[in-house]
């Protein structure tokens, strides 16, 4: 996991004295300093997003910022990365979640409290699969029919939908009988 701190960033682009992410043109600015680091970043890793030294986040920064990265994210702009959030409080969940819900879009975050939660837009069913994934730490398909009481497409779909949204890491691993596609949190 690689943690690229927010304010170290702002610090080093802006260098307005500011610990807030404001205005959509600062947002462009720090995004643009993210991608260039996130393409040297190897396939597989989670990269965190750490707000905890931040102060303000308005909705138009959330927006270039998160909702775009997560967007480009999905787009396969990046390669087979994954992106999350850590050290929210709860004026930036709020901002945050807005953008991402406009644009039909998730990620997985962390707050200043320690508690992990789903931020932006997701299907009750995906939602329910994510939770059990969650408490697990990590499951297959066959797992998940069985637990869900799911049909095993349906478990396949749901567990396939969830990596396409970048929420949950998909590995192979070797089992009794074969490789299988092991989904793990994030």
């Amino acid at each position: 996991m690689t943690t690229y701190n927010l304010y170290k960033l702002l610090k080093e682009e802006l260098k307005n004295g500011s610990n807030d992410l404001v205005t959509r043109t600062s947002g462009h600015i720090i995004r643009e300093r993210i991608e260039r680091d996130i393409v040297q970043e190897e396939n597989g890793s989670v990269i965190t997003l750490d707000f905890s030294k931040i102060g303000i986040v308005d909705y138009s920064c959330a927006d270039e910022i998160v909702a775009k990265l997560i967007s480009r994210l999905l787009g396969d702009e990046y390669g087979d990365k994954y992106i999350a959030l850590t050290g929210l409080n709860e004026n930036q969940r709020e901002n945050i979640e807005v953008a991402l819900e406009r644009k039909e879009l998730a990620v997985m975050a962390e707050m200043l409290d320690g508690k992990h939660i789903l931020l932006g837009s997701l299907n009750t069913y995906l939602k329910e699969t994510l939770n059990l994934i969650l408490k697990r730490s990590k499951i297959t398909a066959k797992e998940l029919s069985e637990v869900m009481k799911l049909e095993p497409n349906t478990s396949g779909t749901r567990l396939l939908n969830l990596y396409k949204k970048r929420l949950v890491k998909r590995t192979d691993e070797m089992m009794p009988g074969g490789k299988v596609w092991m989904y793990e949190r994030i």
